[in-house]
């Protein structure tokens, strides 16, 4: 499957718990990979940002989509 999203992580589910409307998944994360993040290049100066560098990538978002 291709998606144009960047920030996949690949897991296996270990719980589906399903209400009236909404279900919620839970997914064991084995391998992270590599995220991209896509940001401004003033923040990227403004945090002085180089290779090497120990960082925090925090996924700020209101939907995880799943695919299967």
């Amino acid at each position: 499957m291709k998606l144009s999203a960047r920030n996949q992580l690949e897991g296996k589910i270990t719980n589906v718990e399903k209400g009236a409307v909404m279900a919620n998944v839970k997914i064991e994360i084995t391998e992270p990979g590599v995220i991209t993040a896509a940001i401004t290049k003033e923040s990227a100066e403004k945090l002085g940002l180089s290779e090497g560098d120990d960082v925090t990538a925090i996924i700020k978002s209101t939907e995880v989509i799943i695919g299967k």
